[in-house]
């Protein structure tokens, strides 16, 4: 089953790290209080919802099927800083300490046809759409089952690895998964992702 997935360029490639640019995007988003397992999926339904249909088209009084893309994704928030905010969220004092997060951002990025005009709008007032700008991420690609401790691993090895090239970070570490949850460990298809500032 083909899955759109967003476009990028590899500028470095050193297996299993990437610096990536990639062009913008169209997300519909959603803020969810919990642990990284219980908002991953509390977030998750709440935009499936939209995309399977809770939402309504644009000069139409109808709902309309989005097609599923990869990956979902999810970041920490710091509670300090609210969904309206126009700039980037970036960590609380730099913190990148997954297990004291207890709020996330988890977002679906929207097939490649759509923009925020011709794109259903959500019925659901806790998810919105927005566009973000074209940018550069930092790569950490893995398999496998992903536990808070796992993840925070992955994530301290991406961060190390941007250091080590000379790339200032500047947004905060988010997880992406790109295969559905009955897909088998060996084959799941994670990614650490950082946003850094133009090398």
């Amino acid at each position: 089953m083909a899955i759109e997935e967003p476009r990028y360029d590899v500028r470095i490639s050193q297996a299993p790290f990437e610096l990536r640019h990639y062009a913008p995007l169209l997300i519909a988003e959603t803020v969810v209080n919990g642990d990284m397992d219980t908002a991953s999926s509390k977030g998750f339904r709440l935009i499936a919802d939209f995309i399977f249909g809770n939402n309504l088209a644009p000069g139409a009084q109808q709902p309309a099927k989005i097609a599923m893309t990869a990956p979902v994704t999810m970041e920490p928030q710091s509670s300090k800083i609210t969904m309206t905010s126009p700039v980037t969220v970036e960590p609380q004092s730099g913190n990148t300490a997954l297990a004291e997060a207890n709020q996330w951002r988890i977002h679906f990025v929207m097939p490649s046809q759509y923009s925020l005009a011709n794109i259903p709008k959500p019925n659901n007032s806790a998810v919105s759409l927005r566009e973000l700008p074209q940018k550069y991420m930092v790569v950490y690609r893995y398999t496998g089952f992903n536990t808070l401790a796992k993840v925070q691993e992955k994530t301290n090895e991406t961060l190390a690895w941007a250091k080590q090239q000379s790339l200032q970070v500047i947004g905060t570490p988010q997880l992406s998964r790109y295969d559905p949850p009955w897909t088998l460990p060996l084959f799941r298809r994670n990614e650490i992702m950082v946003e850094v500032a133009a090398p």
